[in-house]
């Protein structure tokens, strides 16, 4: 494949002779004409690419590590079963996810229960289905599931978030490891040494390590070997002051991907070599074991995977300002454009040689002036019933999905492989479906 968004679409897209973009060997055109539009796409052999990327990049340079896909990324049971057959250890935020965990029938023994404010249902359950770990994120949580956890008889082995006061230099809402954020003990203000002394003192917690999560996307591995640096020296004085052993160390994910060519991120392997030598470095500097690394990746592992296909509609021209192109989905199956000012590269999808030479913004169908897609790109000429396909939309995208507007959620496929047919993950919503909750009487 020779256009640009190669590098970012799936590994085993191509173009066909007519120009049209397959995925594995399935033509996009084809997949719409059977499944409908909007819809997703995701390609079973990247998600695999990737997870074996992770797993040799990191065993390279530190054998004592596990990779934790983060499902808040996208979880499904399909990926869920991929996700545990590579050999990749999950975690989850919410009772929601941990309920798909549990209906895919993923290892309880490799499962992490993350989250600011989980309550005693979510934890309950998280107990009883046998979670390995909980990372703890507040006070409260530190009381509440030991409390759980005297309740059903239990020894629960725990990890705490820290937040080491450092700017990973992404977007504003999603950098959390800075002081004034919702997530983590901070180690600035003594919440951290607080959080440990009192897990400590908890009869029925088991603390095992810490945590830190710098935010996402991050290009840069500087913030890494900073925070590394700083956080360890943190569990050196917490050694010294409590006798806590550090056995499990994560930094967190937040890796980047490509969205638009012309922005690339760093290799998976340059992101372990940085993380791997800078704990081996800090651990000798304060006479530390080397403890089990635990790195959380969720985009990195699902985003290039997925591809967002559109149907062109409406096209609006409006001299010497701007032409707006109209497409059947939007801010309901893709809100990040509008949350995070996320930019995206376009592919207009059966128009793949064709010269890219109008200068379009792609609106979506949603009552919103800030439902845009992608502003000021190049595609062919736009003709009503012209597929766009949107490269990177496998991480997020659905899982902050909506029904704004009562609008239905797309559908969903899985490619298998070339020989195999696309099988559908998660139906498209019928009307019928938004109208289940509602009560008439």
């Amino acid at each position: 494949m020779s256009f640009n968004e190669s590098k970012i679409l799936p590994f085993s897209s191509e173009v066909s002779s007519s120009g049209v973009l397959q995925i594995n060997g399935h033509s996009v055109d084809d997949l719409v004409e059977k499944f409908g539009s909007p819809l997703y796409i995701y390609d079973e052999d990247t998600i695999r690419k990737m997870c074996s990327n992770f797993n040799e990049s990191f065993q390279k340079f530190y054998k004592n590590s596990h990779i934790e896909y983060s499902c808040k990324a996208f979880t499904n049971p399909f990926v869920n079963k991929i996700i545990d057959e590579e050999g990749l250890y999950m975690d989850v935020v919410t009772g929601g996810e941990l309920a798909i965990a549990i209906a895919s029938n993923f290892p309880p023994n490799k499962l992490n229960f993350h989250g600011n404010n989980k309550g005693k249902e979510e934890l309950t359950q998280a107990l009883i289905y046998g979670v390995e770990h909980i990372t703890i994120d507040s006070f409260a949580e530190i009381n509440l599931l030991n409390d759980i956890a005297v309740n059903l008889g239990k020894f629960q082995k725990v990890m705490l978030r820290l937040s080491p006061s450092i700017d990973p230099h992404t977007h504003l809402l999603t950098s959390t490891g800075i002081l004034d954020s919702k997530f983590g003990f901070s180690i600035e203000t003594g919440d951290a040494e607080l959080a440990i002394k009192q897990t400590l003192d908890k009869s029925n917690l088991i603390l095992e390590g810490v945590h830190f999560h710098l935010g996402s996307p991050i290009f840069e591995l500087e913030p890494f070997s900073e925070a590394i640096e700083y956080v360890l020296g943190f569990c050196y004085d917490m050694k010294e002051n409590y006798s806590f052993i550090l056995k499990r160390f994560s930094p967190g994910g937040g890796f980047a991907i490509g969205y638009q060519t012309d922005k690339k991120p760093p290799e998976i392997s340059e992101y372990a070599k940085v993380i791997s030598d800078s704990i081996k470095q800090s651990c000798d500097k304060y006479n530390l074991d080397y403890p089990e690394l635990i790195v959380e990746p969720g985009r990195s592992i699902i985003g290039r995977s997925g591809v967002a296909i559109y149907t062109v509609g409406g096209i609006k021209k409006i001299k010497n300002v701007r032409t707006y192109v109209s497409v059947d989905g939007g801010m309901g199956d893709n809100i990040r454009p509008a949350l995070y000012q996320s930019e995206y590269s376009v592919v207009s999808a059966a128009k793949v040689n064709h010269k890219r030479d109008n200068l379009v913004t792609i609106a979506g169908k949603f009552c919103e002036s800030g439902d845009i897609l992608a502003k000021d790109v190049f595609i062919p000429n736009p003709q009503i019933g012209d597929l766009l396909a949107l490269p990177a939309s496998g991480a997020y995208n659905l899982m902050m999905a909506s029904n704004y507007n009562m609008q239905t959620k797309p559908a969903v496929i899985l490619i298998k492989s070339a020989s195999e047919s696309p099988i559908l993950i998660s139906r498209r919503e019928t009307y019928d479906d938004l109208l289940r909750l509602s009560i008439f009487e």
